[in-house]
């Protein structure tokens, strides 16, 4: 049983990618609003996989990011960007981020992703 991180500072958002990933069988989820809540919640909730946004208040995703690999080396983060944010989304990778979707999303691409990081048994 996996469990995912989702944090994107619209409820929205991570309401649809729950529900994408639910159909494609993945049930564990955790959300956080913001990168600060995601440190917070990386600490407590140890997930498989981190879903984050790059824009968000108080903390963005790429400073969430580094926090987290620095607290975790071997962490599994999706970045998700809109268009137009191509350099912080190569910050992202550099700075450890496995992947990156950009939004809008279709939802078979954040499920192809999930489903290479975090394979579901056969």
């Amino acid at each position: 049983m996996y469990k995912i991180l989702l944090v994107d500072d619209a409820g929205f958002m991570r309401m649809m990618i729950k529900n994408n990933l639910t159909k494609a069988g993945y049930t564990s989820f955790v959300e956080g609003e913001d990168g600060q809540r995601a440190i917070e919640l990386y600490q407590q909730e140890k997930p498989d996989l981190v879903i984050m946004d790059i824009t968000m208040p108080n903390v963005n995703g790429i400073q969430a990011l580094a926090e987290i690999k620095k607290l975790d080396p071997s962490a599994k983060v999706v970045m998700c960007s809109a268009m137009g944010q191509e350099s912080m989304v190569m910050d992202a990778i550099s700075l450890g981020a496995m992947d990156f979707i950009v939004k809008p999303f279709k939802q078979d691409r954040i499920v192809q992703t999930v489903s290479k990081i975090l394979p579901l048994g056969n």
